[in-house]
């Protein structure tokens, strides 16, 4: 056997020699040279990148393999049917499933239901995500103002049970006043409201002097350990007499501001010349009320606010949750979310203006100055509790003292000892007819009961757009109420046309008269 052949000896025995010779000049191979290097130059650095991304593409698989593996291994561990988890979740998921399986119907019918409801779940979790997100845009997150607190700046008289009340004028000054008002404020209100937006110019036109005050408990007043609506009224009577106010002077009182309005008339007629109410409300639960006026009284509240009505009714005690969760919270809002209101058309227009934002703002400042929730808790079971009278005895009516068989009798043959009572001057209402707070048929009972009072409906205006920062509104109410606009007093020029022999009498007689 012959020794196997190199791989030499086969090629030569595989290429037969065609006895072509090349006797030419060698070839150069500089050219050659320079490409062949440019090429391995670019193959080296088209290799780096190569090996870059193969290697970032090689760790993407194993991290990719590793993630399957985890898989497995929680799927064989945990998630099998012995698995305690399993056993745990299995039947509570079954029944949630089952529940809530009506909503596949929503679904397209070419999508898995576990897979879309878990794509639409995190979908939803990083929505939520993104709007809790804080963004440079400030007008996407609305921001919250919070209350100040400013330092005492009120006056105060010192009553006769050693409370302290402040109180604010406006106007002309005492000396020179035709006409005196006193305006006890509503409910999350202070004596900075008086008649908001009033001109000062449009006082002094009409000779008014306007004294305001804080109820007890609210913004510099000292808090009443036991007060009712007779209470309130003789608080008026001694602010009048502490001022200066020796004539009759007038009240004026706005939506719940009017019941201590209505209690100044009851207890204290002798000192009143007359009464304004805008919007007056009276008693929710007013026994007096008819079913149909009881009805359209209540429609017209949101649910919280009849819910708020009814604590202050059965449980005034619960009111202290809401009150110190809403304005006693330390942030401000909007007037209609603070009291729960829902507004009519010129009332949401009037919320939304600046000037009056601001005055509401500084208005609930100092209304809630003391912290305290008990002066509220007061102030709305007033309002839904016994008044201790009624209206109808403010209606003008003539009462005979005749007890007895004896005064019977003589009734046959001489006139009986009679007197009015009652209230016996005006009363003038302003009521809105897209007024939701206090509703129309408020004022329609108030009118059925006192049929003497003079009312004046405004067919397109709510419960503030009359009142607040109207200034055609004002001289309209202070033209009902004074007539014709004569100026403030002036005693000098008065002393000095009265005759010369005049006796002092008569002097203070021509002073007095004007104030009527």
């Amino acid at each position: 056997m012959s020794g196997s052949n190199t791989w030499r000896d086969e090629l030569a025995s595989l290429v037969e020699d065609t006895g072509i010779r090349y006797s030419g000049e060698p070839i150069g191979v500089s050219t050659a040279s320079v490409v062949s290097e440019s090429r391995a130059n670019s193959t080296e650095s088209e290799s780096l990148k190569d090996q870059v991304k193969g290697f970032a593409m090689a760790w993407g698989e194993i991290l990719m393999e590793l993630g399957r593996g985890c898989r497995d291994i929680v799927q064989q561990s945990l998630l099998n049917q012995d698995s305690y988890i399993v056993r745990k979740l299995q039947k509570p998921y079954a029944k949630v499933s089952g529940r809530l399986k009506y909503l596949n119907e929503f679904l397209p019918e070419d999508r898995d239901p576990a897979h879309a409801w878990s794509v639409i779940f995190f979908v939803f979790i990083l929505a939520l995500a993104a709007m809790s997100l804080n963004t440079k845009d400030d007008n996407m997150v609305p921001q919250v103002k919070m209350m100040s607190l400013h330092p005492p700046s009120a006056n105060r008289i010192l009553l006769p049970d050693g409370r302290h009340m402040a109180y604010c004028e406006q106007g002309v000054s005492a000396d020179r006043a035709r006409f005196s008002i006193i305006a006890p404020h509503s409910f999350l209100s202070s004596r900075l409201a008086g008649i908001p937006g009033v001109k000062m110019s449009l006082l002094g036109e009409f000779g008014v002097r306007l004294v305001s005050y804080d109820l007890p408990g609210f913004g510099e007043s000292d808090p009443h350990p036991d007060r009712n609506l007779n209470s309130s009224a003789f608080d008026m009577l001694y602010l009048a007499n502490a001022v200066g106010i020796s004539d009759k002077f007038w009240v004026l009182g706005h939506s719940s501001g009017s019941m201590h309005a209505w209690a100044a008339l009851k207890y204290i007629p002798d000192r009143i010349a007359g009464a304004a109410m805008l919007a007056p409300t009276i008693n929710p639960y007013e026994r007096g009320m008819t079913k149909e006026e009881m009805k359209r009284t209540w429609e017209k509240w949101v649910p919280r606010r009849k819910l708020l009505y009814f604590l202050a009714h059965r449980f005034p005690k619960f009111l202290s949750y809401f009150y110190r969760r809403s304005f006693l919270s330390g942030k401000h809002d909007r007037i209609d979310n603070r009291l729960f209101l829902s507004l009519g058309k010129r009332d949401e227009f009037l919320i939304e203006e600046p000037i009056f934002e601001e005055f509401w703002h500084r208005d609930v400042e100092e209304s809630i100055r003391q912290g305290n929730t008990k002066p509220f808790i007061e102030e709305a079971v007033l309002q839904v509790s016994d008044w201790g009278f009624s209206l109808a005895d403010l209606q003008v009516q003539k009462k005979c003292q005749s007890k007895g068989v004896l005064s019977w009798l003589k009734s046959f043959y001489s006139e009986a000892d009679c007197e009015l009572a009652g209230f016996l001057g005006p009363i003038h209402i302003w009521q809105g007819m897209d007024d939701h707070v206090v509703p129309p048929s408020m004022t329609d009972y108030i009118v059925r009961v006192l049929p003497g009072a003079i009312v004046h409906m405004l067919q397109n205006d709510g419960h503030f757009s009359y009142f607040f920062f109207c200034d055609d509104c004002h001289r309209r109410i202070f033209s009902t109420l004074f007539g014709i606009s004569k100026g403030p007093l002036d005693r000098k020029v008065e002393i000095d046309q009265t005759p010369l022999n005049g006796d002092k009498e008569a002097v203070s007689t021509v002073a007095g008269s004007t104030t009527e």
